[in-house]
């Protein structure tokens, strides 16, 4: 199998761990960066396991829905209140992104379930994703891989 690696860097958004006991619960920011690890048993024409160049999709999703966004569990009690305050102030106060879990170990597998569908058909299902990693602040990373294909 040949695989290749793409990591998206310091991208700024925030999340609150409501079920945290400390001061993770509270909304708190860090510089994450994104990276997805792809795989094949077959490589295009060029000799890659995934275009880079073709990733563009990919950059702009992350921009979109992740970059300076707020990201929450979607069983947060005060989601419903939280996110009330950009509909009640008519504007745009802050971006909201929900997931199951807004842990590394969550947000990973949310970005397996999103990008590996896209990128199986991007190349017509001969590229896969294999894991993605996603790590806070340089520090802390959790990785997030199937057990089959």
């Amino acid at each position: 199998m040949y695989t290749c690696q793409k990591t998206y860097s310091d991208i700024p958004f925030a999340h609150r761990q409501h079920r945290h006991e400390g001061h993770c619960a509270q909304i708190h920011g860090h510089n994450w960066s994104l990276s997805f690890t792809f795989g094949c048993e077959r490589m295009d024409a060029c000799g890659f396991v995934v275009d880079f160049g073709k990733l563009k999709w990919l950059r702009d999703w992350i921009d979109e829905n992740l970059d300076h966004a707020c990201i929450f569990n979607r069983d947060d009690p005060l989601l419903p209140e939280i996110t009330r305050l950009n509909s009640e102030n008519g504007c745009s106060v802050f971006k909201p992104y929900i997931v199951d879990q807004c842990s590394s170990e969550g947000l990973a597998k949310h970005l397996f379930t999103v990008v590996d569908p896209k990128v199986r058909s991007m190349t017509d299902g001969r590229a896969f994703l294999l894991s993605v990693t996603v790590t806070e602040d340089s520090r802390n990373s959790a990785t997030y891989s199937p057990e089959a294909q």
